[in-house]
């Protein structure tokens, strides 16, 4: 029997890495539309990439069909992060392209209810949809596969550096994201219960540990993070992370 399980998991975590904190690096214009960044053109792929990797990890989890109710709550969840990726990729980029006039002092709304709007829209709505379709999915791959696992098996290694992996982007985005009030109590209770219920249930499961992993690699980074500085700042506040936007 093919094993696809720890071949998706790890193409799951290296293409959640470079759609979800990687595409920071090509914030240059778009030449066919300047106004635009290459980073919002490529972002377009985000859905069309994450989604059917969720796909094919739900239906791979466990050797049972899915019920209808899985089916519901998949189609659910995937279209709150479709909704959700969207909504931040035009609200973000919009707020982009106000921010550098403002700085370039060609047109200044920031003091606006119009760029009031576009942030709410990108770092809160935007932000908090699609993280919790992030969580939600999470959450109902490890159901499934805890049920009735696939009985597919991976090596450990391959399981736990794919969730480290995966536990960094966690991170960043619930930092970058500002949703560290639903991030960090998730993870952190997250990590325990999987710990404390599903400890013996790992060999079996390889989305059990993948996920286990990413979860307890995400708290501790949020809980350093957090207590080194009082608080969950943004990682763009600091310049030696921070890429600046580029506009002709």
């Amino acid at each position: 029997m093919l094993k696809r399980l720890p071949w998706l998991i790890s193409l799951f975590a290296i293409l959640s890495v470079f759609f979800l904190v990687g595409l920071i690096f090509f914030q240059f214009p778009f030449p066919l539309y300047p106004l635009v960044s290459w980073k919002d053109v490529i972002d377009l792929i985000t859905p069309f990439s994450i989604v059917p990797l969720y796909w094919l990890m739900f239906k791979a989890a466990s050797r049972r069909s899915p019920g209808w109710l899985e089916d519901v709550a998949f189609i659910t969840l995937s279209s709150l992060c479709v909704l959700g990726q969207g909504m931040h990729l035009t609200a973000n980029s919009i707020g982009n392209l106000t921010e550098y006039y403002s700085e370039s002092g060609r047109l200044n709304i920031l003091d606006t209810e119009i760029y009031a709007l576009t942030y709410f829209f990108d770092e809160k709505l935007g932000h908090y949809l699609w993280h919790t379709a992030i969580i939600g999915m999470a959450v109902l791959l490890i159901v499934r596969e805890w049920r009735v696992p696939s009985g597919e098996t991976a090596s450990r290694w391959v399981l736990v550096a794919a969730g480290l992996l995966h536990g960094g982007t966690l991170f960043i985005i619930f930092v970058e994201g500002q949703t560290t009030p639903l991030g960090f109590p998730f993870a952190l209770l997250a990590s325990l219960v999987l710990l404390a219920l599903g400890a013996r249930k790992f060999k079996e499961r390889p989305l059990l540990v993948f996920f286990f992993t990413s979860f307890i690699a995400a708290a501790i980074l949020m809980a350093i993070w957090g207590f080194y500085f009082h608080g969950f700042p943004e990682l763009s506040e600091f310049s030696v992370f921070n890429i600046p936007q580029i506009y002709r």
